[in-house]
């Protein structure tokens, strides 16, 4: 006999993006102290924290009970940190499901025409003191080859795997970026939006 997972137990109550949005910000988040880990979505549940990527995991193994596609994007930044969302496609139309440290970079919801609007929907308040979203790439994540779903060990060939992926690339005025610089440095984050999740 198969042993139900975490994702499955939680997909039995949660059961749009919006829901499983809700749940992950109550998760607190994995600032990885002992180390760094790339756990599945089962790992990362029942250690009860997760960074953004395991979020992404946890998302996809959750809502793929519902006929959601195991989608994540990755989100490039000009300093090396990267953010990684799990996005799908409701109506039409695209959103996101997300966790993170910083407030703007949470979820969507899915009011999006395509994957390049989504993606400048994180634009703003993805610039920080070194951040800047440079570029973006949309995975399946059963082509990274890792067990994301049930591994017990760090799942390392995910994350590789969207390092080597092509990224899309975007492009802002620089007096725009210039602009949003000075005002993160005035003010600290952004202030919560209307259209974050």
């Amino acid at each position: 006999m198969t042993k139900i997972t975490i994702a499955e137990k939680l997909a039995k109550k949660l059961k749009t993006p919006k829901q499983v949005q809700a749940y992950l910000r109550t998760l607190p988040y994995n600032r990885e102290k002992g180390g760094e880990t790339l756990s599945s979505a089962e790992a990362a549940l029942r250690r009860g924290r997760l960074h953004c990527y395991e979020a992404a995991f946890a998302a996809a193994a959750i809502l793929e009970h519902h006929g959601y596609p195991p989608l994540v994007m990755s989100l490039e930044s000009k300093d090396g940190l990267d953010h990684v969302i799990y996005v799908f496609k409701q109506n039409g139309r695209w959103g996101a499901v997300a966790r993170s440290r910083d407030e703007g970079l949470h979820g969507r919801p899915p009011k999006y025409r395509s994957l390049r609007d989504l993606v400048w929907s994180y634009y703003e308040p993805y610039v920080d003191k070194s951040g800047k979203i440079i570029g973006y790439q949309v995975a399946h994540l059963d082509d990274t080859g890792a067990d994301w779903r049930t591994s017990k060990r760090n799942v390392w060939k995910a994350e590789q795997y969207l390092i080597d992926i092509r990224h899309n690339k975007i492009k802002s005025s620089p007096a725009r970026y210039k602009k949003l610089l000075r005002d993160y440095l005035a003010r600290g984050p952004m202030p919560r939006q209307a259209y974050w999740w």
